[in-house]
């Protein structure tokens, strides 16, 4: 096999790329490739390189480590593209929460509001994802693009349409969630077998077996016997809650990773319509969110010079353990023709999950080689949640990248109305003008009409 070149852009993002590079040390298939770090954050990407160089070194693993604040010279010549980047980072989630929090809007709402996709964020991404892919067509026309920056959702959707000849998958791990349940039932994980499809930050357990046997029985006894004593030491907005629990109740199938947490929009808005009732239910979004709503003192950033430079091991740090990520292990199955089956958001080309239409994004398996990404069709979820995926998935965000693709303000606002916590026009529109006054949506408020 050739040596393989990643190109990551939004390097700068510490513990991702240092998660990457760990996993990269950890898998010899790979070793001599070379990875550029692109990042226009030139303190950020200065302390990400030298601290994944240290590492590197102290796995005694080759590789070479490349630098740059220029994104076609990093694109130059690349097999993989990873994009992570996010423009306005956590300071633009935060500042469009305190106008929704001021307007009346509540986490548990729409996907594009209280959410970290909201419609001010998703803008300047899509702005983002088109310069990245035009460079990679016209650079590295054969490179497989990896979307793991959001929105996974409406990204994947707006992309595959637009960008048929593209070479690309979005990336999101919270399908890692079937992995706690096997934990908190005491499961070997390597003896599991689940399927859990649906669209992204929208999945559901379909199929759940141990040893060859259903497993949902054991998950009902730990429900019945285990559950109450568990709920009084874990945190609120767990994916292992009452409200979780209650929706499987509903719909028959266990919500997976961020569905019905608030890394997901904490879906549905009934168990979050005021204090009390998210209290009852083992809710508290803004304490989930409180790293961006109050964010901490510490800088990731100074904590990588300082072990970087200093004669502290930085794999004493970051012990030299799988991260759990399947980015690494999907580029070595491409690389070199090592089949294998991973949960992957793609086009539902094939009516890989029945219900949703065929040019929109769906989370399912895939088997992935060195023939590329084959989605792999599943039968489908419940019909009411299939409902539910065509009213809080597909109608907003067909909204949404309508309204991107004409500039439409007036659909922009239409977007806004469909969020439960929308009470009249007037609360819309005051919310929209206050996010498009925001400073660093100037050129938001000239796009849209």
């Amino acid at each position: 096999m050739d040596d393989v070149k990643i190109s990551i852009i939004g390097a700068g993002s510490a513990s991702f790329s240092v998660r990457l590079i760990r996993d990269l040390c950890l898998t010899p298939n790979l070793e001599g490739s070379t990875v550029s770090f692109m990042d226009i954050n030139k303190e950020r990407l200065d302390a990400v390189y030298a601290f994944c160089r240290k590492y590197a070194m102290e796995m005694k693993i080759k590789l070479n480590l490349e630098k740059t604040m220029d994104r076609r010279k990093s694109l130059k010549d690349a097999d993989f593209v990873i994009n992570t980047a996010m423009v306005v980072g956590y300071g633009g989630y935060r500042a469009g929460w305190n106008i929704g929090f001021k307007h009346g809007y509540r986490f548990g709402g729409s996907y594009h509001i209280m959410h970290d996709e909201g419609f001010w964020i998703n803008f300047h991404q899509f702005k983002l994802f088109e310069s990245i892919v035009n460079d990679i067509l016209d650079i590295c026309p054969d490179a497989w693009y990896l979307k793991v920056a959001n929105p996974v959702l409406a990204g994947v959707t707006w992309i595959g349409r637009k960008y048929p000849k593209l070479k690309f998958v979005g990336l999101c791990h919270g399908y890692r969630g079937v992995f706690s349940i096997a934990n908190v039932l005491g499961l070997n994980a390597e003896r599991m077998t689940y399927l859990v499809p649906g669209v992204n930050h929208f999945i559901w357990l379909t199929h759940f077996y141990y040893n060859g046997e259903d497993a949902y029985p054991l998950l009902d006894r730990w429900i019945e016997r285990e559950a109450p004593k568990y709920w009084e030491t874990i945190p609120p907005s767990s994916g292992l809650g009452p409200k979780a629990v209650d929706l499987y109740k509903r719909f028959g199938v266990f919500p997976i990773g961020d569905t019905c947490t608030p890394g997901g929009g904490a879906w549905p808005w009934w168990y979050h319509i005021d204090d009390e009732t998210e209290k009852r239910w083992k809710e508290d979004p803004k304490r989930w969110w409180s790293f961006v709503l109050n964010p901490p003192r510490r800088d990731p950033v100074a904590e990588l010079i300082k072990i970087a430079q200093s004669s502290v091991k930085a794999t004493s740090m970051y012990p030299p353990q799988k991260s759990g990520e399947s980015i690494i292990d999907i580029i070595e199955s491409i690389a070199c023709d090592i089949p294998r089956i991973f949960q992957v958001n793609i086009m539902n080309s094939g009516k890989l999950l029945p219900g949703v239409p065929e040019d929109f994004e769906v989370e399912v398996p895939a088997l992935v080689s060195k023939r590329g990404i084959q989605g792999i069709a599943t039968d489908g979820l419940p019909k009411p949640l299939i409902a539910h995926i065509l009213r809080d998935r597909v109608a907003p965000v067909e909204t949404e990248l309508e309204a991107y693709e004409i500039g439409s303000k007036e659909l922009l606002l239409g977007l806004i109305m469909m969020d439960p916590w929308t009470r009249s026009e007037e609360q819309a529109v005051k919310l929209l003008d206050d996010i498009l006054n925001l400073p660093f949506n100037r050129e938001m408020k000239k796009h849209y009409k």
